[in-house]
């Protein structure tokens, strides 16, 4: 951060991030894994990358957040998204490249990017 005008830009996108949250249950959840493992391994990227994105879109029943330690420091940065009445899926290794893909394959196709699942979760995930 170099500038008073960047802390705010930074401010404002924050705030329009925390205004899509909706704990209603019935919206699609992606969750990055922040604790110090996971922003190590560049998980901030990926969560801004979703956030964008997000708010790019105008979607309204897609909620980002993050969560703590996974105890999983080998796979990071993880992203879990939780569909409404779907499996969770765990997603390992992730950058901003490859969020941009969930966020446009799974998020807002269904299609799960089964490259970048855990391994322990690689099961089929039902069809729509």
């Amino acid at each position: 951060m170099k500038s008073l005008e960047e802390l705010k830009a930074i401010r404002e996108r924050v705030q329009g991030q925390m205004n899509l949250r909706d704990e209603s249950g019935t919206d699609t959840r992606v969750v990055i894994g922040m604790a110090t493992c996971g922003i190590a391994a560049g998980a901030r990227p990926v969560l801004n990358k979703f956030s964008d994105l997000v708010q790019e879109k105008n979607l309204t029943d897609i909620i980002v957040t993050q969560t703590g330690c996974a105890g999983m420091c080998r796979y990071e940065p993880i992203v879990d998204v939780f569909v409404p009445g779907e499996p969770q899926v765990t997603y390992i290794h992730m950058d901003p490249e490859k969020a941009e893909r969930v966020f446009n394959e799974h998020l807002l196709h269904g299609k799960v990017v089964e490259e970048y699942l855990i391994p322990e979760k690689m099961q089929p995930v039902s069809a729509k």
